[in-house]
């Protein structure tokens, strides 16, 4: 069996594929621009401005589409602490550019999302301004995570974001609202696949530690918790609106990662992974 790697040797061993996937990741990326989603000709001026601060009466967008673009904004918004997670444990060559690559693209969501909520009057900018000062003063922190792990959780959270997004378009009940969150949606879900392909490949190099930490991330995964406005539970209401239900991620996110990186049928593991296998087996798709 291969012999353990720390984080360090990692970063080093897989940087060559950290490189080929960030070219094939933007060479596959649809080039795509927030002002083009957001409906400008609907904007008008705030009272700041002579004009009509918010009222509820304004809006026309569905209590499920306030809710879902409400939480994918003030998720977007909290970028800093997802960069920072990330930064501490990719701050070299080629993982550090995907870093950058993916912190804008994670912060060009927050902006087509804040101008089209903004210029339509879909929600009151105020509150929304006031819940996101908290959340960013509140601030994010991952569980202490080797890198094995945080690669891991990354493809999970992403295929989580996608699905969120996808099932967000279908309910949001406006056809622009429903555009913004399938483009969204397919950034997602190229991300996932940039996570999804490191660890392919370091599952060729130390299986047993990838395992290990697969089966680790599983066990502690957990969907960011977003405040909103009178101490609502996203998660709860985003279950309840037919958009995210945590009991279906064994079904809907970890079992189609499992079988990509064909965890269940793989023989060159020694004790560690044989463990972090058997596990796992719950999540096994029949």
């Amino acid at each position: 069996m291969p012999e353990e790697m720390n984080d360090g040797a990692l970063l080093s061993a897989l940087a060559p594929v950290v490189d080929d996937n960030l070219r094939r990741h933007v060479a596959e990326s649809v080039v795509w621009e927030p002002h083009d989603f957001v409906p400008f000709d609907e904007g008008r001026n705030y009272a700041f401005m002579g004009g009509d601060d918010w009222s509820p009466e304004q809006s026309t967008l569905s209590d499920v589409g306030k809710l879902a673009l409400s939480v994918s904004l003030l998720a977007a918004d909290n970028m800093p602490s997802f960069h920072r997670e990330l930064a501490y444990q990719l701050r070299t060559g080629p993982w550090w550019r995907w870093v950058g690559r993916w912190t804008a693209e994670e912060n060009r969501h927050a902006i087509v999302l804040r101008n089209y909520l903004v210029v339509t009057r879909a929600v009151d900018p105020v509150e929304l301004e006031r819940v996101r000062m908290a959340h960013m003063t509140a601030n994010f922190r991952y569980p202490s995570m080797g890198l094995l792990q945080v690669l891991a959780n990354a493809a999970f959270d992403e295929t989580a974001s996608s699905i969120r997004h996808r099932n967000s378009a279908g309910v949001v009940g406006e056809p622009l609202a429903a555009s913004i969150c399938n483009r969204i949606a397919l950034d997602d879900e190229l991300q996932r696949t940039f996570y999804a392909n490191i660890l392919t490949a370091a599952l060729e190099v130390v299986p047993d530690q990838v395992v290990r930490a697969v089966a680790d991330a599983v066990k502690g995964f957990r969907i960011p918790l977003i405040p909103l406005p009178n101490n609502r539970d996203s998660t709860a209401e985003l279950a309840a609106a037919g958009i995210y239900d945590p009991t279906r991620e064994a079904e809907l996110v970890f079992a189609p990662l499992l079988e990509h990186w064909n965890i269940f049928d793989r023989t060159d593991l020694g004790e560690q992974g044989q463990q972090a296998q058997q596990e796992l087996t719950a999540l096994r798709v029949s």
